[in-house]
């Protein structure tokens, strides 16, 4: 499957901003899909995943503030992301696995090519 993430952009603290990413595959449904972020000089960490049966798990930092969501019919996942601080401020990326969500990045086979995210305080 191929992916292309889309939304991101600048903002001041407390803003807001909604990713999408979208997949080519018409299988796109059999996929868990996983959101991670890279800050400069920093490794990718995890971010948010949603299982294939639409189940959530979030990384604390961002718990309460960052909603992730599937739409099977668009072949999209959607990253609603709410009161953002500047440590939020990193390249997402999206990602798809055959296997189960999870928060390791080496479980996911497929990666888009990222969308900045500039927080500014």
């Amino acid at each position: 499957v191929q992916l292309q993430a889309f939304g991101g952009g600048s903002v001041q603290t407390g803003g807001s901003l909604k990713l999408s990413c979208v997949g080519s595959a018409r299988t796109f449904d059999r996929y868990a899909m996983g959101w991670f972020r890279q800050a400069p000089g920093k490794e990718r960490e995890f971010v948010t995943t949603i299982s294939r049966s639409g189940t959530t798990y979030y990384t604390d930092s961002v718990e309460g503030r960052f909603t992730l969501s599937r739409d099977s019919a668009k072949n999209t996942v959607y990253l609603q992301m709410n009161s953002l601080k500047p440590e939020d401020t990193a390249v997402y990326y999206c990602a798809a696995t055959l296997g189960p969500a999870s928060v390791i990045t080496n479980a996911y086979e497929y990666w888009g090519q990222g969308t900045q995210v500039t927080v500014s305080s």
